[in-house]
């Protein structure tokens, strides 16, 4: 009887996955028509431009793409260009202020928010609102306030500090550490989201194994919990390193890559030569540039996270 009843359920349970099976079929079916678009954008509009600027900057195009076929000239044309030579260290120099300060005030304010203060729904916008706003509204913005004429310089001296100077806007030295102060200003909010939701995602036991054991706070944010967010921590690296690449609005907004060359970054160089310059040959040589730098960092920093992750799976 038991025999029979098993060979009865057996028998159902096939025919159930003969129905689900041509449904299953369907479903996937639907789901490839409705990524065909994205599939058609990212193989002709992404990976389609990146062939058509490579072989671009492989020849002698002017204002015009050319066919004449150049070889690496245009690359050593870029580096020979001491403008692009200061685009870049310009670059490094704020990408490493850049993603270093937004990594350490967007933790800070993650762990602030963690601590269940009053109105932290309210906080939670406050410090995420800036990211809301484009590149342009917040480079008008700082040039204001840190503009000698109109901003904090003329602030303090108004009250009473007459030699009180913050010129950094101006300054050959430090305008490139007002892009910083800017940028880091829209975008720590961002780190600080992804952060929190990490923090959230730590079980409440090591907390309370901590306080048993007497183990001060900051002892366990620095040893426990900061290693815990590693794949927080590597998104926001990557979200934050495209940020640095892309970087060019806020330039143009704040200090037309001056004074002089101060604040020259390599997207302000590109689009000078794409289109003041007519010279698209040497600017797609550029962008490939840039595009190999991109992947030369990023590949590694998401390989590493995907193994975290299939180890952490298998654990």
């Amino acid at each position: 009887m038991y025999a029979l009843k098993l060979d009865e359920a057996k028998q159902r349970s096939k025919r159930q996955a003969r129905a689900v099976r041509p449904m299953r079929r369907r479903v996937s079916l639907a789901a490839w028509i409705a990524l065909l678009p994205m599939a058609a954008t990212v193989v002709f509009a992404y990976l389609g431009t990146m062939l058509w600027t490579a072989r671009v900057s492989m020849s002698y195009s002017r204002s015009l793409p050319s066919n004449t076929f150049a070889g690496v000239t245009q690359y050593v044309r870029l580096f020979e260009t001491e403008r692009w030579i200061v685009s870049l260290q310009n670059l490094a120099i704020y990408g490493v202020c850049f993603i270093v300060a937004c990594l350490v005030i967007g933790l800070l304010l993650a762990i602030f928010i963690d601590q269940r203060v009053a109105a932290e729904g309210a906080l939670r916008t406050i410090f995420l609102y800036p990211y809301a706003m484009s590149f342009v509204a917040t480079g008008l913005v700082w040039q204001w306030i840190l503009n000698p004429e109109l901003g904090v310089q003329a602030v303090l001296r108004h009250m009473g500090f007459e030699h009180a100077q913050f010129d950094w806007i101006v300054s050959q030295r430090f305008a490139i550490y007002t892009l910083v102060i800017a940028t880091v200003w829209q975008a720590s909010g961002l780190v600080m989201a992804l952060l929190l939701a990490g923090l959230r995602g730590i079980d409440e036991e090591i907390w309370k194994a901590a306080r048993l054991d007497g183990i001060p706070r900051w002892r366990v944010y620095a040893s426990i919990v900061v290693p815990m967010l590693k794949t927080s921590m590597s998104t926001a690296f990557v979200l934050l390193f495209v940020m640095v690449v892309k970087l060019y609005d806020a330039v143009v907004a704040m200090t037309q890559g001056g004074p002089g060359t101060a604040s020259e970054v390599p997207g302000k160089f590109i689009m000078d030569y794409l289109f003041n310059r007519a010279n698209i040959g040497l600017a797609s040589a550029a962008s490939i540039v840039l595009l190999a730098t991109v992947l030369a960092i990023l590949a590694p920093v998401l390989y590493a996270r995907n193994r975290m992750a299939s180890k952490g799976e298998r654990a």
